[in-house]
């Protein structure tokens, strides 16, 4: 079976809720600039605890998240903003922000 194939056989058995998900999903995939070719072993497609040959998928090493960092740290990126709605996004800050209780 090809990989359309096996979608349109895990849509017919899917809930109207998870469908609703996978569109959304498949929508912004399809939206991301510079995605990258995928491969898929169709060999993995279930998971049967008896087969002898289960590979795991490459797991690519992520950028830290740094932590502790303080606003100094931040400063590095001071004045570097780029586009003309700069204005607008920090009124949407305003508006959005959830007061704090300390």
């Amino acid at each position: 079976m090809n990989i359309k194939e096996l979608l349109l056989q895990e849509i017919e058995s899917s809930s109207d809720v998870l469908l609703a998900q996978t569109l959304d999903f498949l929508r912004f995939l399809k939206t991301k600039p510079g995605t990258e070719e995928i491969s898929l072993d169709l060999s993995t497609e279930k998971n049967d605890d008896t087969s002898s040959h289960k590979t795991k998928p490459e797991i690519q090493e992520a950028t830290p998240i740094l932590r502790g960092s303080k606003a100094e740290d931040l400063l590095k990126f001071a004045g570097t903003w780029q586009g003309d709605d700069f204005e607008e996004c920090l009124q949407l800050v305003y508006e959005t922000r959830s007061p704090s209780e300390f």
